[in-house]
């Protein structure tokens, strides 16, 4: 049975907050009137304002309205504040206007419009969190620190990452060239997508061998705890017995709903402290705990991040290895450690706003380090030798080799059976999972 945890819905990511095909961020979704509350904001203490500031803002403001070169309406200068003064505070808090809005709530539900690809700004460029799982941007070839220097003809300097998205984001069937940099390659890339309605499957499921299964969780959405308890179901089924072992695949997983986060780290655990958050008001400080059960029975559960983990994919490596649950294999996570609170205003817009950190069970707070795995993993890709006309020379091959002593035939004629079906031997980091939970099981028996 799914655990059910607080009706408080949160998100987590890695953006500002924009979901271009878009992703999510740790964001509290609170019911707030659209009347405004003077100078309170959700906190007992009242708010001075700074009248002499407030007298430079008007100035300015008049002057604009007064001498700029063409016409402005007050509402786009407004708004023009109101972004600058969000983005001013850290990258995640942003002003989410009516379509920016609708598009992140469609984001959590799994289905939104645009390329596939959770994106961020790094030195006036948009960069690549992740590509998402089955997605136009995923099929192009885009990679997890793609830096886009042109959209079309555009260039991306000077642009914010609210104009970008836009830019990317069109009717579905229509292309978009981007130009990309990737670290490796001399010359940039230049890379065609056609947009399409992205409908994320947050959860797949495969056997990699028998007793052995898979786990691939590309963001969390608000039923990924339920798919991961029923894929797991799945798994068993299909192999007609106990799991040996269960890989959890966490890799470019930009983040999403916390409450599926907490429910999939539940998943695994009999008991214990999840997640914690601490900030300056008296709800951003939350507590989420296990409930009994563990739904693979305590087998070697072997976690895969990388450098695309972020946000909700961090706070479930970070209770699993706080808890000495799994071990955690691949490349240092992301780093985001951060929650942002959703604050509708008036007109259908939305303040996101950050307001609290995370906490791993010990107390770690990976704002900016990330997740260190226990087991480190360089990236390099693994090539099948099959279709080699390459044989490996073994002893029995050897002219004049002496018998086996124990009575034993030759065996070199014995065609050898590859140990790794239904594996990608191409995907090191999966490859290597499923050799270590061979080992841990040995060690088990």
């Amino acid at each position: 049975m799914l655990k059910k945890k607080s009706a408080v819905i949160l998100f987590l990511g890695v953006m500002l907050g924009v979901l271009l095909s878009i992703g999510g961020t740790v964001i509290a979704d609170r019911e707030s009137s659209s009347k405004a509350v003077p100078a309170t904001l959700d906190s007992p203490e009242t708010v001075t304002l700074p009248y002499e500031e407030l007298r430079t803002f008007t100035e300015v403001f008049g002057r604009i309205k007064r001498d700029y070169v063409e016409p402005v309406s007050d509402k786009k200068l407004l708004e023009d504040a109101i972004k600058g003064m969000l983005s001013g505070l850290d990258p995640h808090s942003a002003y989410l206007d009516m379509e920016q809005y609708k598009d992140l709530r469609e984001g959590t539900m799994g289905q939104f419009g645009g390329l596939g690809i959770e994106v961020t700004m790094e030195n006036g460029f948009v960069k690549v969190v992740s590509p998402i799982d089955d997605t136009p941007a995923q099929r192009a070839g885009m990679k997890t620190g793609d830096l886009i220097v042109r959209l079309n003809d555009q260039p991306v300097k000077g642009m914010t990452l609210a104009d970008a998205v836009k830019i990317m984001r069109g009717k579905p069937g229509d292309d978009i060239l981007l130009t990309v940099i990737r670290e490796g390659e001399e010359a940039p890339l230049k890379i065609t997508i056609t947009r399409a309605i992205i409908k994320v499957k947050s959860v797949k499921n495969k056997m990699l061998e028998p007793n052995y299964g898979y786990l691939r969780i590309s963001s969390f959405q608000s039923r990924t705890g339920q798919g991961v308890v029923d894929a797991i179901a799945q798994l068993k089924k299909e192999n007609k017995a106990d799991l040996k072992g269960l890989v959890l695949d966490l890799r470019n997983n930009p983040g999403g709903v916390l409450n599926a986060a907490v429910e999939v780290s539940d998943a695994f655990l009999e008991k214990g402290l999840i997640v914690y958050t601490e900030g300056r008001i008296k709800n951003s400080e939350m507590r989420f705990n296990a409930a009994p059960g563990d739904e693979i029975n305590g087998i070697p559960l072997v976690v895969l991040i990388n450098a695309g983990s972020a946000s909700a994919s961090e706070i479930v490596a970070g209770a699993l290895q706080d808890h000495k649950r799994a071990v955690i294999m691949g490349e240092k996570s992301f780093g985001k450690g951060s929650v942002q609170t959703i604050l509708p205003t008036g007109g259908n817009a939305a303040v996101k706003l950050t307001t609290a950190r995370y906490y791993t069970p010990l107390g770690r707070s990976i704002q900016a380090e990330g997740i260190e795995p226990d087991v480190a993993l360089a990236r390099v890709k693994l090539e099948s030798l099959e279709g080699l006309n390459f044989k490996p020379v073994k002893e029995a091959d050897l002219s004049h080799h002496l018998e086996n002593g124990n009575g034993k035939k030759d065996s070199k004629d014995t065609v050898e059976k590859d140990d790794d079906t239904g594996l990608d031997i191409r995907d090191y980091a999966l490859h290597e999972a499923l050799m270590l939970l061979k080992g841990l099981n040995i060690l088990n028996k």
